[in-house]
């Protein structure tokens, strides 16, 4: 197993492959577009406008992967799930179950750090309508790939919604690994053992204002999905 500083150098060096990739021409495009034109709150602010990298510790246990950046979340502060409101419900459920060090992300350099977790996407540019192509995830995934092989101590994995579900599965299946049979299929709170010792996978609802505001997803469902990783680790 590599060493904690040969995992950060390592992550270090993928985030500067994450930032500099220009691969996808309409995500390129839409990411500089909402960057330029901004919302009205954030007219004052210099946004990201980049493909957002992952963010954790290196010795992480627990790995959550999300759809993609927020337009004028992460893609206005250059960390994933900070500076909007399902980042806010994402660090409150990780604070109150002992991974994240405040219970609030509102900019890259405000402090925040995690403790034995790991949180990226599927996607890692803001794309059109939320909704990346299947192409666009094609090509993102060797970036999630390679996470997963510098973060070897690995027991649960969180999907988040439906795509960073399919997405966990999507790339161990590519990485060789015999999935079980039938295919697991997606719902908040489902597990799935990734074969042998490889990570459990979790279903929970994405904590996007279209679940969390309408009550699809709670604040109890969603602790209920932290107590179950704590249960795993």
């Amino acid at each position: 197993m590599p060493s904690v500083k040969q995992r950060r150098a390592g992550l270090s060096a993928l985030n500067d492959e994450v930032i500099g990739c220009a691969r996808c021409c309409r995500l390129v495009a839409h990411r500089q577009k909402v960057s330029a034109e901004k919302r009205r709150a954030y007219h004052d602010c210099e946004y990201w406008g980049k493909p957002v990298p992952g963010f954790g510790d290196p010795n992480a246990r627990l790995l959550l992967v999300g759809l993609a950046p927020g337009a004028h979340g992460a893609n206005r502060t250059g960390r994933v799930f900070t500076g909007d409101r399902s980042g806010d419900w994402l660090y409150r459920a990780l604070y109150r179950a002992g991974f994240a060090s405040r219970a609030q992300s509102r900019s890259a350099d405000d402090g925040m750090h995690l403790r034995g977790a790991f949180i990226t996407c599927a996607a890692r540019c803001v794309p059109p309508g939320n909704r990346p192509t299947p192409q666009e995830l094609l090509a993102c995934r060797p970036f999630l790939i390679r996470e997963l092989e510098l973060l070897p101590r690995l027991k649960a994995i969180v999907g988040l919604g439906q795509i960073g579900f399919d997405s966990v599965l999507r790339t161990f299946a590519e990485r060789g690994v015999d999935l079980p049979k039938p295919r697991p299929r997606f719902a908040h709170g489902c597990e799935t053992k990734l074969g042998s010792r490889q990570p459990i996978l979790l279903g929970s609802y994405h904590p996007s204002q279209q679940n969390t505001l309408t009550g699809r997803l709670t604040e109890p469902m969603f602790d209920r999905i932290f107590s179950r990783v704590r249960d795993l680790l």
